[in-house]
């Protein structure tokens, strides 16, 4: 079956096509998805510029209400929508499913958001002149969204920009299309204009070239590896006129364990945050920062519990671990697990290829022990099941080794130390702190977001994104 490309409210075939394999089962080729061309793109900027007028002066309840149609169904077909994530991505049945419903709670959000846009009314510093203080919309945004969370991630970004009276151009990742056409299906259905939300499929060097250089493209919202943030980031500010941009960038995110820390809480903090999603996250817990009284108890606790996960088919009932996403991706975490032990880490447990019932790309977890901060294993970001252990003397130590790296998105601490965690909340030089939680795994009524490396330009989710979708104004009128 062939998923077209959605351009001005049409559906739109194009001469290439990209082929979706489910990572499970590499026989199951879950449909063909069209790839725009440059004149597509084209087309899609012009439908959505021409859209932004009348949308931009819609009311905000007219713009709740298609968000919250659109949430309804999102809810209601979270199943189904969970069981195409979890096919074509490769994370667990639940874990997709969870992530559908997420979706629908983004845009059940920002529906409400839509009428909480707000303003202000302050005095002159000048009698006889009042000041207005208003947001508005930016125009046509462009949004390139990453594979590992096929249909959250574009939820929070589509659903603020359009609440906020933006039209959009949509460019989801190639490997993992299907939840995104889903997505943009159920948002047009719901009665979105014509334009308003347009989807252009296919390669980040012909159709995300192509948004970031336009010069109707107002603003761009990006999440993917540093290279390619740096890069569109560039771009947008070389552009005429100079675009707006958001950029979500990957971390290799800190879990302090101290000695005072609950085992089995600390234990549960590493497993999830590292190796959950198949470690494809990126605020899992790539570096665990153990103390040296629990270090020991702490890598044999872990182990036991990594040689007792299930790692198969995602769609399957008992699987707590999925495949990784594809063969480029497996072969980069291997490639990691070799330079771990040419750097002399010592490879605890795991990091062998897993054959299963069906072909696909399997991989256990892996843990390196014996890890200096100064390693590749611990300084670049892997995107796989792969976590090492950094041993430390102190807290002063945990804390210096956590804020060594160029990246600052999420940062966890293990104790029952309300001086330590008091500490850690305020010195972490990171976007998220977690204290007794696993580094992945966020609200998204708040911000979020990283430092250093890890993100550049206003804050994702919650009230907070109204900083990138919409732009100030200052009105003064005598009185």
């Amino acid at each position: 079956m062939l998923f077209e490309n959605v351009i001005a409210g049409e559906r739109r075939s194009a001469d290439d096509a990209s082929r979706n394999i489910n990572p499970s089962d590499t026989n199951d080729v879950i449909g063909e998805f069209a790839r725009a061309s440059n004149a597509d793109v084209d087309d899609a900027i012009a439908a959505a510029k021409e859209a932004f007028p009348a949308w931009s002066r819609t009311t905000p309840l007219q713009r709740h209400d298609f968000l919250k149609k659109a949430a309804d169904e999102v809810m209601a077909r979270r199943e189904e929508l969970g069981h195409i994530l979890s096919r074509e991505e490769g994370k667990t049945l639940a874990e997709g499913i969870g992530e559908a419903t997420r979706a629908g709670q983004v845009l059940d959000f920002f529906a409400g958001e839509a009428l909480r846009a707000g303003g202000e009314a302050v005095p002159s510093v000048r009698s006889g002149v009042d000041v207005g203080i208003t947001r508005e919309p930016l125009g046509v945004v462009g949004i390139i969204t990453p594979w590992n969370f096929p249909i959250a991630i574009p939820a929070w970004k589509i659903a603020p920009a359009l609440a906020w009276g933006n039209t959009v151009v949509f460019k989801p990742s190639d490997l993992v299309p299907h939840s995104a056409w889903m997505l943009v299906d159920i948002l047009n259905r719901a009665g979105l204009p014509a334009g308003v939300l347009n989807l252009v499929m296919g390669r980040g060097s012909v159709v995300g070239q192509a948004l970031i250089k336009h010069p109707d493209v107002a603003a761009i919202s990006f999440t993917g590896s540093v290279e390619t943030g740096r890069t569109i980031a560039a771009a947008c500010v070389a552009s005429s006129p100079m675009k707006k941009v958001q950029l979500e960038m990957g971390g290799k995110n800190p879990l302090v364990v101290l000695n005072d820390a609950s085992l089995s809480v600390a234990v549960d903090c590493a497993l999830n945050g590292a190796f959950f999603s198949t470690g494809q996250r990126c605020t899992a817990s790539s570096r665990l920062i153990v103390q040296d009284g629990i270090h020991d108890a702490f890598v044999a606790a872990l182990i036991e519990r990594m040689q007792a996960l299930t790692v198969d088919n995602a769609l399957l009932p008992g699987t707590q671990i999925g495949p990784v996403v594809d063969e480029k991706q497996l072969a980069t975490d291997e490639r990691y697990i070799a330079i771990g032990r040419e750097e002399g880490a010592t490879l605890a447990w795991g990091g062998e290829r897993l054959n299963r019932a069906r072909p696909g790309f399997y991989l256990q977890p892996a843990l390196f022990t014996n890890v200096d901060n100064r390693m590749r294993i611990a300084r670049e970001e892997i995107f796989g099941p792969v976590g090492s252990v950094i041993r430390v003397k102190d807290y002063d130590e945990a804390l210096a080794v956590a804020n060594d790296t160029v990246f600052g998105l999420s940062a966890g601490i293990c104790t029952t130390s309300l001086k330590h965690a008091t500490d850690f909340k305020r010195n972490a030089e990171a976007g998220m702190v977690m204290v007794n939680l696993a580094t992945a795994g966020v609200d998204f009524h708040v911000p979020f977001g990283g430092r250093k490396g890890s993100s550049y330009g206003p804050r994702e989710q919650g009230a907070y994104a109204r900083e990138f979708y919409t732009v100030i104004k200052t009105a003064y009128t005598a009185a």
